[in-house]
């Protein structure tokens, strides 16, 4: 029975499901906001991103729309209750928040909440200085090797933008999995006890899920630099200071007004509908919509968006 249990491998499809909502990056949950959407693969699916749209749609009753394979994790040490490994396929979707999902346990979540040191908008988090480094920089004196001492400082310095480094928001993941090696993340003393009895503030999540929530984030990071993917997120109608915020938003930094508006005329991403924003304060603002005939063009070609750093 044991050996029969040691073979089995069991499949699973996980979705990092994304939004922004009033400036915000939102991603939708399950289990009281502690795992994303999961379930298992079925034969009866006639391909896995099939059998994600179902599982999502079932748990969550929220239809998927843009959704992209993101990675798979099968990592030996991966199992479930009764010890048969667990390989995971994620993927990662965009769409529009619609309110409550009407689903006890299931609701969209602001991921600063699991990440709170990526959230650079108003500049690096107090919790960066006053509480990452100096742990950081005890784990890395945490060695009588001199060379993993200064691998580890290294590796921390780049991660972290350190040292004169630069931050690369990019690195999510790198980011994490350092946290959780150094033993300062709850998640990492399911592996190691000796894990830091104090862990980091940033929510927990049950498996590996905050690792691949990581995964999702840095790669939608990545690509809305070359690929207008962040207009699945956006309103058929939005002003260009709601683009920029949901940019940001994404990104975790600030952008430069000028730099970002003057990028996105020049690309001739989106065009002008006509009308105007009401409902705000201040001088109404045009509104503008995504020109649908360059999705091809650029897609093939490729669009980089202005995340120069704000001056």
């Amino acid at each position: 029975m044991t050996e029969s249990v040691e073979r089995s491998v069991h499949a699973e499809l996980v979705a990092v499901l994304v939004a922004v909502t009033h400036g915000e990056p939102r991603v939708l949950t399950t289990d009281d906001a502690r795992a994303l959407p999961a379930g298992p693969f079925e034969l009866s699916h006639r391909s896995l991103q099939a059998g994600l749209r179902a599982w999502v749609e079932t748990q969550t009753h929220h239809p998927l729309g843009y959704v992209e394979q993101l990675y798979t994790f099968a990592d030996g040490d991966r199992s479930d209750e009764s010890g048969a490994r667990v390989m995971s396929v994620s993927y990662l979707g965009l769409t529009r928040e619609a309110g409550e999902t009407g689903v006890a346990q299931v609701g969209w979540q602001d991921w600063y909440r699991y990440f709170p040191w990526e959230d650079r908008r108003a500049g690096t988090p107090a919790l960066v200085d006053e509480v990452i480094v100096p742990r950081l920089q005890a784990w890395c004196d945490d060695t009588d090797d001199g060379a993993a001492r200064q691998r580890r400082r290294q590796r921390a310095a780049i991660t972290f933008g350190l040292d004169g480094a630069a931050w690369n928001e990019d690195m999510v993941l790198q980011r994490y999995e350092l946290l959780f090696e150094a033993g300062l993340v709850p998640e990492a003393a399911r592996r190691h006890p000796d894990a830091a009895a104090a862990p980091l503030p940033g929510e927990p999540m049950r498996h590996d899920h905050r690792r691949i929530l990581a995964t999702g984030i840095a790669r939608l990071r990545a690509k809305i630099k070359y690929r207008p993917v962040v207009f699945e997120l956006m309103p058929a109608q939005f002003t260009l200071l709601q683009l920029q915020l949901a940019v940001e938003a994404l990104a975790g930094r600030g952008l430069h007004k000028q730099n970002f508006r003057r990028l996105i005329e020049q690309q001739a991403l989106v065009e002008e509908t006509g009308e105007m924003a009401t409902g705000t304060a201040g001088r109404p603002a045009k509104l503008f919509r995504f020109r649908r005939d360059v999705l091809l063009e650029r897609a093939i070609a490729g669009s980089k968006l202005p995340l120069s750093r704000a001056l």
